[in-house]
């Protein structure tokens, strides 16, 4: 009886094993994609280099204007203050200026004014130039404080990495997410960017320098990263699932094979 019960039980393991799968375990997912790196021209790494990224509805957005009367800095008196400012980037999305729908902000002397669709530096001239219908000398600083990028998976600390650089790359990503665990596969990092609903994949390799060569490691904001398992970590998740059965039903068969191997050693 031990010995059927013992083969059961190997065969139960076996075919649970065989029939688990990592794919409940990773995300994003496309049989129509490839697991190869991607190669990335250089072209596109040199526009990814320079990237500067652009202000869209629903970012929250610093603007401070001064009046500046005279050439020293304390001649500068704050016309617009909306209590934000570099400072403060990615740490309160309640800060700031909310860009509506409409690519709009709506401002003290200038009213409604179209930022969207411009760079910083894009937004600061214009806002200079309509405050000048009002003011002698305005200083306007612009910032976009609610750029980030979207971490996922095998990190240490995944969540949400605010991007106070303007430009970031992946290494910079993972190390602010405090590292790979054990389990993440260094060979198939994934980027998503653009339409969630039909993104641009990006795949990268990690362990050869010949693949990060030939692709490029630099973000953009709003990007998600995703760092998918290896395959291991399905079956240690499905050994973790099913060991407390088996536990289980060995404590119970216990008493059982220690009275059948007392009786036959009594019998000997």
């Amino acid at each position: 009886m031990y010995k059927y019960l013992l083969s059961m039980t190997v065969l139960a393991t076996m075919l649970l094993f065989n029939g688990c799968s990592l794919k409940e375990y990773k995300l994003f997912q496309d049989e129509n994609n490839t697991d190869e790196p991607t190669v990335v021209s250089q072209k596109v790494y040199h526009d990814e280099m320079v990237f500067e990224n652009k202000i869209a509805p629903n970012d929250r957005v610093s603007i401070m204007v001064y009046n500046q009367s005279g050439s020293g800095a304390g001649q500068l008196t704050s016309m617009v203050s909306d209590k934000g400012g570099a400072d403060t980037r990615g740490r309160d999305e309640s800060l700031g200026l909310l860009v509506t729908q409409r690519g709009t902000v709506r401002l003290p002397l200038v009213g409604s004014q179209k930022i969207a669709g411009m760079t910083e530096d894009e937004a600061v001239k214009h806002l200079i130039n309509e405050y000048k219908k009002y003011l002698r000398n305005p200083y306007v600083t612009v910032t976009i404080m609610n750029q980030r990028v979207y971490v996922l998976g095998e990190v240490r600390h995944p969540g949400v990495v605010p991007v106070t650089n303007g430009t970031m790359n992946l290494v910079e990503v993972i190390a602010r997410s405090g590292d790979l665990t054990d389990f993440a596969e260094r060979t198939n990092i994934k980027i998503l960017r653009g339409d969630l609903r039909n993104p641009k994949v990006r795949i990268i390799d990690l362990t050869h320098m010949s693949m990060i060569s030939i692709s490029s490691l630099y973000v953009k904001p709003n990007d998600v990263i995703y760092v998918q398992p290896r395959t291991m970590k399905g079956y240690n998740m499905a050994f973790k699932e099913i060991a407390p059965p088996f536990q289980l039903l060995a404590t119970m068969l216990s008493p059982f094979v220690n009275v059948t191997y007392l009786y036959k050693s009594w019998s000997d």
